[in-house]
């Protein structure tokens, strides 16, 4: 199993830019396709962002499409998501998440192993 945490959430006005990183141990995540995932208050969790395993190929969800950019370094074991023009809409709890199967999956279900979350709160 892998272990996962977030970091770098907080509170920034609309309009301004957030990195979350998320820091990996006891597996190298080069096994793991990784994403982002957030859940807003009485919302469900959804599906914001997933790369490949060597960072090939990336997947991303409408709204945040050329805001967000999705990233990995194996080497240090970690991944990020840069957030950019950033909307009150985006505030919501964003979690890590890694699974070792070969495909970029798109529900919770697709993964298997998660991060505690961090916080993400954008002002308007």
């Amino acid at each position: 199993q892998v272990q996962l945490v977030e970091s770098g959430g907080g509170l920034v006005q609309a309009g301004g830019s957030l990195r979350l990183s998320c820091a990996a141990s006891g597996r190298t995540i080069e096994s793991y396709v990784m994403g982002w995932f957030r859940q807003a208050p009485g919302k469900e969790r959804e599906f914001v962002a997933a790369i490949s395993r060597y960072g090939g190929n990336t997947l991303y969800r409408d709204s945040v499409k050329g805001r967000f950019t999705i990233s990995r370094d194996n080497a240090k074991n970690t991944m990020s998501l840069q957030m950019n023009s950033l909307k009150p809409e985006d505030t919501a709890v964003y979690y890590c998440a890694a699974d070792s199967r070969p495909r970029l999956g798109v529900t919770p279900l697709d993964y298997a192993n998660w991060g505690q979350g961090t916080q993400v709160t954008v002002s308007s």
